[in-house]
Parts: C-alpha cells; structure tokens; sequence
C-alpha cells in the first residue's frame, strides 16, 4: 500500500494547471507593457480605454478582431480568461489558438463617454480597417468574427500599434505540434456544430464553421505533406506486404 503521508489529493491542491497560469502571467505582462503614444504620454497597454485589438494563432494568421470603450485590459482578459464571453461560449474563438495579441489604442478619447459620437465613429471606423487588413493578410481571407463591423463611411489611418506574444516558450512547445492543433481545431469545430444544430443561429454562425473547417483541412494537409503525402501510405502498404 502506498505512503503518501499527509499530502493533500490532488484535487484539493488550490493551484491553477500550469498552462492557466502561465497565460495569465503572461497576459499581463502584455497588458501592463508601456506603450508611448503620439503625443508622448507613457501608458500601461491594458490601460487605454478606446482601442482596437487583435489575435493570432501559431501560424501568425490573424483570426480575430475586437474594439472596446471599457479598457483593453477588460476586453482582451473577458476573452482569453473568461467563459462567459460570447465568443467562447458559443465556440467561436479559442484562447488555446491565441499566440500572440496587437493592439491599437486611441489616447485622445481618454476623457469621452461611452455615448461620445464622434469617438464611437472612430473606433468603429478603425475596427473597419483592422479587421478588412486581417482578412486581406489571411490565408483564407477570412477570421472568426461571427459579425461584420459596424458600418459607416468614416475613413481613418490606423495609429501606432502594439504587437507581442502571450504564449511561453514552454507553452508553445506544447501547443503548437500540429497534431495537438488539429486534434484542438477538431474539438472546437464539433462544439460549434453543437451549437449550431441546437439554436436558431444567424449566418455568421455559419461562416465561422465553414472558416474553421478550411483552417482545420489546410493544417491537416500540411501535416500530411510534410510527412510524405502519398508516398507515406505507399510506403506503409509495402511494409505491410512484406510481413
């Protein structure tokens, strides 16, 4: 019989997986990362309050696009942190897949409201931008929004940004063998279709299965390539006959 003393059950050990704990550790060394911006003011990225953000999975694609008027910090951690957000909830967006986050803060609505007009316009007219150089610089020109942003005709130049990854090297290590990806990839797409096949859902829904779907073959072909193709199953059968 086993001696285990008096340690705890392993259940009872009031500490986070590893790979929890080191997203948050590294999510806030993110957001409490110093951003000087235009006018020369010095502040912590998670702290701008209008902004635009940004995540990419392993393959630097980007894959989704977000603004908020309630601080980065808040946005960003809802998402990579916190069930209870849409885009998690409903399988949309997996924290897993987010490697590295970009943010474009805008410091001159520091002061304004929620309901400031001219500040809404401009983020959304900056969310506008951002998500259109995304889905221009994806692979499969497309992310995993499941709405559009809000329309308008305002046209703005993109500000000074910030760019960094959230994942450790340790964590990357684990995470970013192909095959974990697509057996990741793989479960994300079988919930979403649960979700799908439960409500009544909008179209968007439905993009984000179809872009998840091309992004889970693209990965599976490129892993079947790069371990020969059809030259490995030829080769296999040929053991085969041999035995």
């Amino acid at each position: 019989m086993f001696d285990f003393g008096n340690r705890p059950p392993s259940d009872a050990i009031n500490v986070p997986p590893f790979e929890t704990e080191d997203l948050r550790t590294n999510l806030t060394r993110f957001l409490d990362t110093l951003f000087t911006d235009p006018s020369g003011v010095g502040r912590r990225v998670g702290n701008f309050r209008w902004g635009v953000y940004a995540f990419f999975d392993y393959d630097r694609e980007p894959i989704y696009v977000g603004q908020t008027n309630e601080r980065l910090r808040t946005r960003i951690r809802r998402h990579l942190t916190n069930q209870r957000t849409d885009a998690v909830a409903m399988s949309v967006l997996d924290p897993f897949e987010v490697f590295e986050i970009e943010v474009w803060p805008l410091p001159q609505y520091e002061t304004a409201s929620r309901s400031d007009v001219d500040a809404r316009r401009h983020l959304d007219a900056l969310e506008r931008i951002i998500t259109s150089q995304a889905v221009e610089r994806s692979t499969f020109k497309a992310i995993l929004n499941e709405k559009d942003p809000p329309p308008g005709d305002l046209v703005v130049e993109p500000p000074p940004s910030f760019r960094d990854r959230i994942v450790s090297d340790r964590v990357f290590e684990l995470r970013s063998h192909p095959d974990f990806r697509i057996a990741r990839r793989s479960l994300i797409i079988s919930r979403l279709a649960q979700v799908i096949s439960e409500r009544k859902v909008q179209g968007g829904l439905r993009r984000v299965m179809l872009t998840q779907a091309r992004r889970l073959a693209w990965l599976a072909s490129r892993r079947y390539e790069a371990l020969g193709g059809a030259a490995s199953v030829r080769e296999e059968g040929e053991d085969d006959s041999e035995a």
